[in-house]
């Protein structure tokens, strides 16, 4: 690899990573303060300088309130976004925090408030720093959990806001092939100073120990562009499999009037993945508990598998997940459970793929 490979990110670097977005309006810039965040910023504000109709930037720092440094950080952050004419906003996460899955509770805030900064800016896009360091760590987390093809493809360009709907902002990662070092080498030559987050190195966080495995995995070759390049081989094996899936949903399924989801006789005969794949696409239409957990539906597609291989046509099955009841009587039929009846409430939310 070369030196300048390792570098500073350059002009034309960085109008390449924007390009795509030269034609929108306005972009929400997420700014921490961190190494990663500020050099977002320093770039998107450099190639904005240099484009001839860029779009505002909206630099949305979120104080979790969880250090005593983040506000002074977050004024840095300001201080800095005017130096480089860069409107600048900080957001609070108020209210009570969790006291486990403090982590998560945050991330989670971070991207409802980006998402209201948004709105209210009528921006469509929202920016943030995530690096080639951390879709290695995405991966390794993933595989780490037993996640299966669609969560080991990794962090995406372009995706869905998390827990937002439909018509929320996209969410954009304009860095996720620099590593991280080039960031920090960017700042450095630029001198940009950054803030330095140190729950980044704490222990009691999954991410940070996988941090710490790192060296030892490149030692032995699985360094962060090889996960990253084994991340894009998985979304490629996964969106063949989706194609794959969209046919056999729409030559073996069929809805009724009750808005139950019928399969036809040729569903036993699909491949696993595939099949696997379509039994979860109808639990998460129908059901009403909230994401499908890849692992119990995997112990459902078995047992379901299991009947019709016992007993054929005349096999009975009945078999409920994530609100979904699932009947094998002929045919398959997947229709919404009824009531429980310990009166306890479903828990509502979107349907994310199993990972």
């Amino acid at each position: 690899m070369s030196a300048a490979s390792e570098g500073p990110v350059s002009a034309s670097e960085a109008a390449a990573l924007f390009a795509d977005l030269s034609n929108t309006r306005v972009l929400i810039l997420g700014v921490s303060g961190g190494p990663d965040s500020t050099a977002l910023m320093w770039l998107a504000a450099r190639w904005r300088a240099g484009a001839q109709h860029g779009p505002t930037l909206i630099a949305v720092t979120v104080d979790h309130g969880l250090r005593p440094e983040s506000a002074r950080e977050a004024l840095a952050v300001k201080r800095l976004a005017a130096k480089l004419g860069v409107a600048h906003r900080t957001l609070r996460w108020s209210g009570g925090k969790p006291k486990t899955g403090i982590q998560q509770a945050a991330r989670e805030a971070r991207y409802r408030l980006l998402a209201d900064a948004a709105r209210k800016a009528g921006a469509r896009h929202i920016l943030t720093a995530h690096t080639l360091d951390d879709q290695a760590e995405t991966v390794l987390f993933r595989l780490a959990r037993g996640s299966g093809i669609a969560g080991l493809r990794g962090m995406a360009r372009l995706a869905p806001l998390p827990a937002c709907g439909e018509r929320e902002p996209t969410l954009v990662r304009p860095l996720l092939s620099i590593p991280k070092s080039r960031l920090v080498a960017t700042l450095t030559a630029a001198k940009i100073p950054f803030a330095d987050d140190p729950s980044n190195r704490d222990p009691r966080f999954t991410r940070p120990r996988l941090r710490e495995l790192m060296p030892g995995l490149v030692a032995e070759g699985l360094d962060a562009r090889r996960l990253s390049s084994f991340a894009r081989r998985m979304a490629r094996a996964d969106q063949a499999i989706e194609r794959a899936v969209d046919e056999a949903q729409a030559g073996l399924s069929r809805g009724s009037a009750g808005g139950s989801i019928v399969f036809g006789p040729g569903f036993a005969d699909l491949p696993p993945e595939i099949s696997l794949r379509l039994l979860g696409r109808a639990v998460a239409q129908v059901g009403n508990e909230g994401p499908v957990e890849l692992g119990k539906l995997e112990a459902l597609h078995a047992a379901l598998a299991a009947a019709m291989a016992q007993e054929g046509r005349s096999a009975r099955f009945r078999r409920t997940l994530a609100g979904a009841l699932v009947t094998l009587a002929g045919e398959i039929t997947v229709e919404r459970a009824p009531p429980r009846r310990s009166g306890a409430k479903p828990r509502k939310g979107p349907f994310t793929k199993p990972r």
